[in-house]
């Protein structure tokens, strides 16, 4: 690859990403949740806040997960765009049964699993996600999530969930709070 064609990837790239920003370099490898509980995550997360992410642009934006038969897990997303309650279910798969919160979620069968990390839960409060993809590990793109069991969360619990992610090399400076009013 020539050094004029990896600069202007990204540029060639963004009109496709326009909410999110590519860093250089290869993902982070931030620790996950140990002796993380699938079953103990399973139910109803609302997103907090997040970094912006062109696939979700409404509010009230919450995911319910549970297992299935087969031990894949229902991931079902909806958010109220133009008053209207929009809802998108995927699937979701632990990618390494030595790492389980380590996930991975597609919501199409065409597109491969991306990745859905849980960096961090108490199970009855609060969730910190993570996913990144690298593109040729040159830069890499990525997503990040503070989730509650409820619409809000203390501005304690938020601001800590951002110290987890800095402290894990993950640039959460252009972290938004989701809009979580006017939902019922």
């Amino acid at each position: 690859m020539t050094p004029l064609f990896a600069l202007l990837l990204p540029l060639l790239l963004l009109p496709l990403v326009s909410a999110q920003v590519p860093h250089w370099g290869p993902c982070p490898e931030p620790a996950v949740q140990p002796a993380f509980s699938m079953k103990k995550f399973m139910g109803r997360w609302f997103e907090i806040a997040k970094l912006p992410a062109q696939f979700e642009k409404g509010k009230c934006i919450e995911t319910n997960f549970s297992m299935k038969a087969d031990q894949t897990i229902r991931v079902v997303s909806s958010e109220i765009l133009k008053g209207e309650r929009r809802t998108i279910e995927g699937t979701g798969v632990t990618e390494d049964l030595k790492n389980p919160a380590k996930l991975g979620i597609s919501y199409s069968y065409v597109l491969p699993y991306s990745p859905y990390w849980i960096l961090s839960t108490d199970y009855e409060n609060s969730a910190l996600v993570y996913s990144c993809t690298d593109v040729l590990r040159l830069f890499h793109m990525d997503f990040a999530w503070i989730l509650g069991r409820t619409r809000t969360l203390p501005a304690a619990t938020v601001d800590k969930a951002r110290e987890i992610f800095t402290s894990s090399n993950i640039d959460v400076s252009r972290m938004v709070a989701s809009r979580q009013q006017g939902c019922d």
